[in-house]
């Protein structure tokens, strides 16, 4: 069995995010195929809290304070423990890069502490960010498939 909120979530966004399953109206049918695919009920509630939760924050507006982009960022003690340096790395590069704002950043972060790990893979934060940019109203900036391409790229990259 499937144990973890995130491998849900990655489940859910592979194979519903094309079809434009809005994951509140369809929470029953998704539950039963997450149920039959061998995720946890418990976990598959979790998910759906999460991507609630993601909605509320995508819904609420940018604060005039998140637009200032040459702020430096601390971490606390619990965000340094599940964001190591690389996947704080991957933070700062994609806001250099203008992929990210500080606004989604933050958002990222948010999503990240929600999950339950004791540390996030960098592979398993750059599901995050996708996640955070394909739900956030002004997607088509093209940010969210810039990094839908990077996830779908490494994934396909054969092992040496």
């Amino acid at each position: 069995m499937k144990e973890n909120v995130l491998d849900v979530l990655m489940y859910l966004f592979d194979h519903y995010m094309d079809e434009d399953v809005d994951t509140t109206e369809d929470q029953g049918f998704l539950a039963t195929e997450l149920a039959e695919a061998g995720f946890d009920r418990h976990e598959i509630d979790k998910a759906f809290a999460w991507l609630e939760d993601l909605g509320i924050l995508c819904e609420q507006s940018e604060p005039d304070d998140a637009k200032i982009h040459n702020a430096l960022r601390h971490y606390t003690n619990n965000e340094r423990q599940r964001l190591g340096a690389g996947a704080r790395g991957l933070l700062q590069s994609l806001e250099n890069r203008g992929i990210l704002n500080p606004h989604t950043r933050e958002m990222v972060i948010d999503r990240v502490m929600a999950l339950d790990a004791a540390e996030i893979e960098v592979e398993q934060l750059k599901w995050v960010v996708m996640m955070v940019l394909y739900n956030q109203p002004d997607r088509d900036n093209g940010a969210a498939a810039w990094v839908e391409d990077m996830v779908y790229e490494e994934a396909s990259r054969p092992l040496h």
